[in-house]
């Protein structure tokens, strides 16, 4: 009877065993999984950064020697394009530090920079010696952030540094240097900032244009704990294991407290920033693999609005979405008076298997947001689809207020409609009748994007 039980009680453990292993396996192999399509996904985005920083080098060295006013134009509309593109795949890289906010910063200033010489190009103007100068300055700095990133795509490379030692140098954990390089680049990319930084362009598109006021960052400053508090007040205590300040970082569009979040599901982590100013949320993304789509595009969409006003963002308006590996990202606009106010956008990735908000950027509203007082209409809309093709067949119009690279805003008619095959946005100034800008609406397997 003894040895009967003691053949039970083995048999159990044995098959309490396997079934153990067979669970720590299916959990290895799901986190292995999901670190290599993080992984994946992060390289072909700091692969394309790169491309682009190189292309902007090289075409700062055509600006700085060409002497054709109309060759220079072009030139400098590459340099525009190009620069906006690299901060697009930067914001799609893991890397929430000072030195990477400065790069952003930088293409940035390059972009507006470019853009406003174009300008001057266009109409057949000269550009000064002191501008020349400038962009004589910018091709250095682009020069050496060219060899740091291209030296960091090395170490990548050839696995001496990865994307998960990154994150974890982020949080303050990973000290060892392999071959007395890896994280060390970050480093020079900041170092090389701060030896070109007084030389950006102090005029309409540059330094000031950071430091402008922030229409919808209001409230007293905010301490370490406090801004913890609004992690856990916006996530959930319930669902939060641990919380751990990455780094304040100062210097940014926005000085923000950096967290990492530890989740009690599935061993799940989470970034966000909190605002200095006010202890707002700027940004917060979940790592978690989302593998089946069981929601709607038009579900998601009312769960995103309703996680909104649930935060105090009121009254906003889905726009435009991307789907990607089972995760939406809704952009939603700030409406009052029945105005679309693009300026104010939050953007929110939503878990397509169960609705869950999965991240949310709040730049643009935070730099935005106030209520505005809308002007009146000078013209009438009937004037306004004179100016339009008359090719162009309406689908829906409207009124909206847009951004203009100058970072000022203009008070719009908004024209949805085709011609042919192709869809296009237009819009007309409503107090002047001028056509301000068309995009075209781009239909994609993951969604409408705007070109």
């Amino acid at each position: 009877m003894i040895k009967q039980r003691e053949r039970i009680l083995i048999g159990t453990i044995l098959i309490l065993s396997i079934l153990l292993g067979i669970s720590v396996y299916n959990f290895y192999q799901k986190d292995k999984q999901v670190k290599l399509t993080m992984s994946t996904s992060y390289n072909m985005a700091f692969n394309e950064l790169v491309g682009y920083v190189q292309n902007i080098e090289n075409y700062l060295a055509k600006a700085t020697i060409s002497s054709d006013s109309k060759h220079g134009a072009e030139t400098l509309t590459e340099v525009w394009r190009q620069a906006d593109i690299a901060v697009s795949y930067l914001s799609q890289i893991p890397l929430n530090t000072e030195e990477l906010t400065k790069t952003a910063k930088f293409l940035n200033q390059v972009s507006e920079y470019s853009y406003a010489l174009s300008r001057k190009n266009i109409n057949n103007e000269d550009l000064t010696q002191e501008e020349l100068d400038n962009l004589e300055m910018l091709h250095n700095y682009s020069l050496e952030l060219k060899d740091s990133l291209n030296q960091m795509l090395e170490e990548l490379n050839n696995g001496t540094l990865t994307w998960e030692e990154i994150n974890k140098n982020q949080k303050g954990d990973y000290v060892k240097q392999v071959d007395n390089v890896a994280i060390d680049t970050l480093v020079n990319i900041d170092n090389n900032f701060n030896e070109y930084a007084g030389l950006i362009y102090d005029g309409a598109f540059s330094e000031h244009i950071q430091k402008m006021e922030k229409k919808g960052l209001t409230g007293e400053d905010v301490t370490e704990e406090q801004a913890k508090q609004t992690v856990k007040d916006f996530i959930g205590q319930e669902k939060i294991e641990d919380i751990h300040l990455n780094a304040f970082i100062e210097n940014g569009d926005i000085p923000v407290y950096d967290f990492s979040v530890d989740l009690k599901d599935n061993d799940e982590t989470a970034n966000i920033s909190i605002s200095k100013k006010g202890g707002k949320v700027v940004i917060m993304n979940i790592n978690r693999y989302v593998d089946e789509e069981k929601i709607s595009r038009e579900q998601a969409n009312e769960i995103g609005k309703n996680f909104l006003t649930q935060k105090g963002f009121e009254n906003m308006k889905e726009t435009y979405f991307q789907t990607e590996e089972n995760v939406i990202t809704i952009n939603y606009a700030y409406t009052q008076e029945d105005v679309t106010i693009y300026p104010d956008l939050i953007k929110l990735k939503i878990a397509l298997d169960n609705g869950e908000i999965l991240g949310i950027e709040t730049n643009g509203y935070l730099n935005s947001h106030t209520e505005r007082e809308i002007p009146e209409t000078k013209i009438k809309i009937e004037e306004a689809k004179e100016k339009l093709n008359p090719r162009l067949s309406i689908e829906s119009e409207g009124l909206a207020i847009i951004p203009t690279e100058w970072k000022t805003e203009i008070f719009c008619y908004e024209f949805k409609g085709k011609v042919e095959e192709t869809e296009f946005l237009v819009y007309i100034n409503a107090e002047t009748g001028d056509e301000e800008n068309i995009l075209v609406i781009i239909e994609t397997p993951g969604g409408i994007l705007t070109k």
